[in-house]
């Protein structure tokens, strides 16, 4: 970008302000409820550990977050089945919910979530996905599931709203 052309950052400003509000939200119904949340994430990369604990007080219901970006740290620290790696491969349904299963049972959460995906430049010609697709995971008492997502826009777009999508997702479960 030059110095002449426009910046958006009324719409960065925007962003950081919705995502620091549904942080509060979060942070508002965990302590409420007495629930310990941890994240699991990858190509994110820490981007929703970072938004958790922005709040002052986070350290009374935000147990950490395990950044797996390669996938042996993904079966070593989260347990995720190296067949499932193998296989689906890493940014899938199935590795998302074992991620989150993972990030559960290490951080000795109530409640966790991941992330996993393809933020770019390259998306995985041989098994289909293309780039800006992310795979959320969750795990709670009441059970584990994933959800597919796919964000349009470069490297750090998808990022950013795969950051936002993740914290929706702990907030839907936090409230359910």
């Amino acid at each position: 970008m030059s110095e002449s052309e426009p910046r958006s950052d009324r719409g960065d400003a925007r962003r950081i302000r919705d995502t620091l509000a549904l942080v509060r939200r979060i942070a508002a119904r965990c302590a409420a409820a007495g629930l310990r949340v941890g994240v699991a994430e990858s190509c994110t990369a820490g981007l929703v550990a970072a938004a958790l604990a922005s709040v002052p007080g986070a350290s009374a219901w935000f147990r950490g977050g395990v950044v797996s970006y390669a996938t042996d740290v993904k079966r070593a620290l989260l347990g995720v089945d190296p067949e499932l790696l193998a296989g689906p491969g890493p940014v899938s349904a199935e590795v998302a919910e074992r991620m989150a299963r993972g990030a559960r049972a290490a951080l000795g959460a109530d409640l966790a979530v991941s992330v996993t995906g393809l933020a770019g430049p390259d998306g995985d010609p041989e098994r289909d996905i293309p780039v800006g697709t992310v795979f959320l995971g969750w795990s709670d008492a009441r059970g584990s599931g994933s959800e597919r997502r796919r964000f349009p826009g470069g490297r750090d777009e998808v990022r950013a709203s795969a950051r936002d999508a993740a914290l929706e997702l702990l907030l839907r479960r936090a409230e359910a």
